[in-house]
């Protein structure tokens, strides 16, 4: 079931890190299989919610510190600056990513920065890749903080099918503060 705008408009879509980083194997070890068949999906959700979407990107920290120094010593790939290709959101959905407000940071949770734009304690229906990851880290911390969440299944793409399921399923468990739909 694809994820609907309610009838308030009161609620936002968060496309979380469509970036080509994650968008293909063959251009990445983090590319998603599942990314190919769901970015239509997030590009029609994208047009029904409208001015209530916002994007977010993953970059690397240029300077990481604790456990990131030995993320990017094991993934050191994903150590190039902001502006790499690599970072850059998906050319399907680059477009609507210029008109909308975009978040960037060196973080898996997206919750932190996302507060000045959706407000403390908004509806959220989270998209985007991984499943696993970002977005598993994002809706955690936004319903923790007292967001109404909303992961949209078919809107979402894990590194692989059984950890998208399972991530979901890890989700699921709080309820009622995070729905999955």
């Amino acid at each position: 079931m694809s994820a609907q705008a309610d009838s308030s408009g009161h609620d936002w879509l968060v496309v979380i890190d469509a970036q080509a980083i994650f968008a293909d194997p063959q251009t990445s070890q983090w590319g998603s299989p599942m990314w190919a068949q769901t970015v239509p999906r997030i590009r029609a959700a994208i047009e029904r919610y409208g001015d209530r979407v916002v994007f977010t990107r993953f970059v690397a920290d240029p300077s990481p510190q604790g456990s990131w120094v030995t993320y990017y010593e094991t993934w050191p790939f994903a150590q190039v600056p902001d502006g790499d290709p690599l970072y850059a959101i998906v050319p399907e959905l680059a477009a609507l990513a210029d008109v909308a407000p975009v978040v960037t940071v060196p973080t898996f949770g997206k919750w932190p920065a996302l507060v000045e734009i959706v407000g403390a304690t908004p509806r959220l229906t989270l998209a985007g890749v991984s499943t696993d990851c970002c977005v598993l880290s994002t809706a955690l911390a936004a319903a923790d903080a007292g967001a109404t969440v909303r992961v949209a299944s078919d809107l979402c793409a894990g590194s692989t099918p059984e950890n998208h399921a399972r991530a979901l399923a890890a989700m699921e468990l709080y309820g009622p503060q995070i729905t999955i739909a």
